[in-house]
């Protein structure tokens, strides 16, 4: 931001900041903002950021994809895997989801990162049907972390589905149950509660 005049800087912060506002209640208004932005600014790294969070939000996943990959070339940083490969999970090439997560390292990856980096993955060996395979990407040590960040939840709720869906059903009833000891915003209650019946 700092490469723009003074005007033109005030002017794609606002626009930025009106797509934040708008990302997780109007995503259509939100990519309107970004693309606006875009418009001013293409060649800030944050703007392109801003337009792939709005168009993965709205659902235009190549367009999503596009603007991660220039964000990637700009910036280098692997940030964004785990979007960029859910991006290809929904052009329906989950082949090329799980290329995408191979090609980077996990130990160049946060924690959550990396978490999110194989929910993805395994969401792709779920849509090529490979469900025991999914199980064995998701059943790592995080999911005994004692962390309650949101990420191990999310990771604790996939990883009970899959087994749910294995037909492992204790094993799933403790996985959605340790869901609840997290932030994870889910139906793991609900879910529990399911295969109780």
């Amino acid at each position: 931001m700092r490469t723009l005049p003074e005007g033109m800087r005030e002017t794609v912060a606002r626009l930025l900041v009106a797509t934040e506002a708008c990302l997780d209640d109007d995503p259509e208004q939100a990519l309107r903002y970004a693309l606006a932005a875009k418009s001013k600014a293409s060649r800030v790294a944050m703007v392109r950021e801003a337009v792939a969070l709005a168009a993965y939000a709205q659902g235009d996943y190549a367009q999503s994809l596009a603007e991660f990959r220039a964000v990637r070339r700009m910036t280098g940083s692997d940030e964004h895997l785990a979007m960029m490969a859910d991006c290809e999970r929904a052009l329906g090439r989950p082949r090329k989801a799980l290329e995408l997560v191979a090609s980077v390292p996990e130990d160049r990856l946060s924690a959550a990162a990396r978490v999110e980096a194989r929910l993805v993955a395994a969401g792709a060996r779920r849509d090529l049907g490979q469900l025991d395979a999914a199980a064995v990407i998701l059943g790592i040590p995080d999911l005994s972390s004692t962390s309650t960040d949101e990420h191990i939840g999310r990771l604790r709720y996939a990883y009970a589905d899959i087994l749910a869906e294995l037909g492992r059903i204790e094993e799933a009833r403790t996985w959605f149950a340790k869901v609840a000891d997290t932030e994870a915003d889910t139906d793991a209650v609900d879910r529990l509660n399911e295969l109780r019946d």
